[in-house]
């Protein structure tokens, strides 16, 4: 068995005009392609149809370096040859997961298609999106299958248009033009940070479409990155492997340029491992994930090495986090049945006696039948002192509860 971080050897071949690449297709010789995406829960999902026979739900993720297949059960049932098995590490960058690379795939979304690929299988679901996200997610769209392209990145109308770099046209003066980083063809961004301390560092940031977060900041990176007074712990994100553990409060500011600088920003903070590899991670301060990205209209020339930001209405609004102090996950062959795994000490959920396992029957007299995740969790976001009452399932008995909503970082 080899073990692999997250990354497998797959032949790179390089940009032909009129989109026609060895291993990449682009219907009538088009030098640009336009994929429609899903919003969901502060995910970019696209369809993508596996061998041409079933359509799958995927995460395009800037952060990722190739793409895999979450779920063993699909290419089982095709009967999709592995030729290895990986260890690989886990979204902590310690714990030891397990993969299968399989060869000769073929991925297609619209009028783009991948022929002839090898992705990575995981062995087991190690996200469990469907319980988190409450979405169905079957894969992960990495950088492999579009980094030798131009990639804008359209939220407001969602939709990802892939440029042919050879006749990319830089965009109008409404966009910033910023020069990244591109490391093992995953960009990197570098924004001043400051701190509620008022202490700032120039942070280095993965710009990962992956992370349903707005900031995650490393605090073993860099001296100044200290943790605000005011935190709760809580699992900060979700990633391969698990949850990944840390605390949640706001930084002063984040200023990307001198035209786009955000305020008061909710921030997930992680100590990493002492045996994390400074390589693995590049040497960056943290992640800039989608909540914050989701302001902008985002344009990634990998080729070049910049970045072109638009910001949209409001890029700059207040940030909002729970204020209720429940973790909600979903299960069912509809995804409607909302389980509380962890309530917060001393939050407003917690005084009112919810508990870790108790069933979310109906909110404000709603009932679950009629909601989603998502919309749960918006519910749960509004603004301090907004009334929530609950009916939830305890042990076979129903159970009502009633609390304030309030701010908790």
């Amino acid at each position: 068995m080899k073990r692999l971080i997250l990354l497998f050897l797959i032949i790179s071949w390089p940009f032909l005009s009129h989109s026609q690449i060895r291993d990449l297709e682009i219907a009538k010789n088009a030098d640009r392609v336009e994929l429609p995406f899903e919003y969901v829960n502060d995910f970019i999902i696209i369809t993508v149809y596996f061998n041409e026979i079933l359509p799958l739900k995927f995460i395009f993720d800037t952060g990722a370096e190739y793409t895999l297949i979450t779920k063993k059960e699909i290419t089982d049932l095709l009967q999709i040859d592995y030729e290895k098995k990986f260890s690989i590490l886990g979204a902590d960058l310690s714990t030891e997961l397990f993969a299968y690379l399989a060869t000769g795939v073929r991925l297609r979304i619209e009028d783009f298609a991948a022929i002839n690929r090898s992705i990575l299988v995981l062995e087991e679901d190690y996200f469990k999106f469907e319980e988190y996200a409450g979405i169905n997610i079957q894969g992960i769209i990495g950088s492999d299958l579009f980094r030798r392209f131009v990639v804008k990145i359209d939220y407001k109308k969602q939709k990802i248009i892939l440029i042919d770099p050879s006749t990319f046209e830089p965009p109008g003066p409404k966009y910033k033009k910023l020069d990244i980083e591109i490391y093992r063809h995953k960009p990197y961004l570098f924004a001043q940070t400051q701190m509620q301390n008022d202490t700032s560092i120039m942070a280095k940031l993965l710009l990962d479409t992956g992370a349903s977060l707005p900031l995650l900041l490393y605090t073993n990176t860099n001296e100044a990155i200290t943790i605000p007074p005011k935190v709760v712990r809580s699992n900060i994100a979700m990633g391969l492997g698990g949850f990944i553990e840390g605390y949640l409060g706001r930084i002063e500011q984040i200023e990307i340029d001198e035209e786009f600088v955000l305020n008061d920003v909710v921030t997930n903070f992680q100590e990493l491992l002492f045996n994390v590899d400074s390589l693995q991670i590049n040497d960056r301060n943290g992640i800039i994930g989608n909540k914050i990205l989701n302001r902008f209209t985002v344009i990634i020339d990998y080729v070049r090495e910049t970045i072109y930001l638009k910001g949209r209405k409001k890029f700059n609004r207040k940030f909002k986090y729970d204020r209720s102090g429940i973790t909600v996950i979903t299960s069912g062959e509809n995804l409607n049945i909302y389980t509380v795994t962890k309530v917060l000490p001393d939050s407003p959920a917690f005084e009112a006696g919810v508990k870790a396992g108790d069933e979310i029957r109906a909110i404000n007299g709603l009932p679950s039948l009629f909601m989603s995740l998502s919309s749960i969790n918006k519910k749960m976001r509004k603004k301090s002192g907004r009334k929530i009452n609950m009916l939830l399932r305890r042990d076979g008995q129903k159970v009502k509860v009633k609390f304030s909503l309030r701010d908790l970082i």
